[in-house]
């Protein structure tokens, strides 16, 4: 690989902000917002509850003012766990909210419990009833302390977007400290929300009466930049990634370093190399944590670059039980893995015994790792079920070819 590559903004990032615009009526603007499965899939949604919205290049304009419903229908959810990130400002503007249980990725439980106990503390009454969460504000939103047992990232984005709105005072302790979770803080605050303790477990809310619109700008997709940074390990050559901020990717740039990669660091952009001459990388052992330890999100595209690494590499998932799905599909390439319980072993193989084979994505960083092995592999690599792939990268056949892969996307 040669050449650059420009990140595009967070998905992770611009759901829960296409979200927050229900919390006030008006007009918000969002800059750098992608346009894949899911930004679409949730501007469906806020369309269905009775916004509308606009489209300008990366640029999205949402407007609020007449909100029709509070219901997010199992058509929509089943496709995208994150549909339920509505219930916090639907909440904290009606008091009232109807929401499919979420679907998505087969990748774990991600139970709703966290969501929906964290909302009791605020005065809301909830039941589960034919697959869909009720959930209603008895009187009115009163602040409470919200303790989580595990860092959740959407159950923190849920209770932040309805406590901006509860009476008094609120305290969520455990809170994840993901750079998504700051970013919702960021366009909050710009909201009028008084927010303490960004980028810290312990966040301090205190509610306001009255919200307005605000313009922000979604933040670099911290997993899309990992994923190429990984991509270059596997294809080896040069790759600039950038429009993106390497102090999201602090963990990962110290695994790939400790691989036997070179990577240079700038504001706003990585240089990522490895010898093209056949040098195998090091093998490097990974456990994912939530932020700022490893991503899950990037787990198995590691795991891919693993592949021609020499010795053996233990990759821990401690995140989502079912995230090895992807492991019988490296198999098929000539993989050596074996799964023991909560870890993945991984025997490196000389490279020419890696092989292109039809493979089939399962769920969306499962189809990036086929991507990232298929580059490593000889031969031609057939990755079916793509609709994954498209949920969270956008144009990533296009980015790469770039520069210099051969990777051609074709229709079904």
């Amino acid at each position: 690989m040669q050449g650059k590559v420009a990140v595009s903004g967070a998905k992770n990032a611009a759901l829960p902000l296409l979200a927050a615009t229900l919390l006030a009526p008006g007009t918000y603007t969002l800059h750098n917002v992608p346009d894949l499965r899911d930004t679409r899939t949730m501007l469906k949604l806020l369309q269905i509850l009775g916004a509308s919205w606009e489209r300008d290049g990366s640029t999205v304009q949402v407007n609020s003012v007449n909100l029709t419903g509070a219901e997010a229908p199992y058509e929509l959810v089943k496709t995208m766990r994150a549909s339920v990130l509505v219930l916090g400002p639907l909440l904290g503007r009606v008091g009232y909210a109807r929401v499919s249980l979420p679907g998505g990725c087969a990748i774990g439980a991600r139970p709703i419990d966290y969501h929906l106990n964290g909302f009791q503390q605020l005065g809301v009454v909830s039941s589960l009833e034919g697959g869909y969460v009720e959930a209603r504000v008895q009187g009115e939103l009163t602040g409470g302390k919200v303790w989580f047992d595990i860092p959740s990232v959407t159950a923190t984005e849920n209770l932040l977007m309805a406590a901006v709105k509860a009476k008094g005072e609120t305290i969520i302790q455990n809170a994840a400290k993901e750079p998504e979770v700051g970013n919702l803080i960021d366009m909050l605050t710009a909201m009028g929300a008084e927010i303490k303790g960004k980028g810290t477990d312990f966040l301090t809310v205190t509610g306001v009466k009255e919200l307005h619109p605000a313009t922000i700008s979604i933040i670099p997709d911290r997993i899309e930049a990992g994923t190429y940074l990984i991509a270059a390990g596997a294809a080896g050559g040069s790759l600039e990634v950038t429009d993106c901020d390497p102090s999201h990717l602090t963990a990962l740039i110290e695994k790939l370093r400790a691989a036997g990669m070179q990577i240079e660091v700038y504001a706003d952009r990585c240089i990522a190399s490895r010898s093209v001459d056949g040098t195998p990388l090091r093998a490097v052992d990974i456990t994912t944590m939530p932020y700022p330890g490893f991503p899950t999100d990037l787990q198995a595209q590691f795991m891919a670059l693993m592949l021609c690494c020499n010795g053996v590499s233990i990759i821990h998932e401690t995140i989502f039980e079912n995230r090895f799905m992807h492991v019988a599909e490296l198999r098929r390439l000539g993989a050596e893995i074996v799964i023991d319980g909560g870890s993945a072993v991984v025997t490196g193989i000389p490279r020419e015994r890696l092989i292109g084979a039809p493979v089939m994505a399962t769920d969306l960083r499962a189809s990036a790792s086929l991507v990232v092995a298929g580059l490593a592999a000889s031969g031609t690599t057939e990755i079916s079920r793509i609709y994954h792939l498209e949920r969270g990268y956008e144009k990533m056949a296009e980015k790469l070819r770039q520069t210099g892969a051969a990777v051609e996307q074709v229709a079904d």
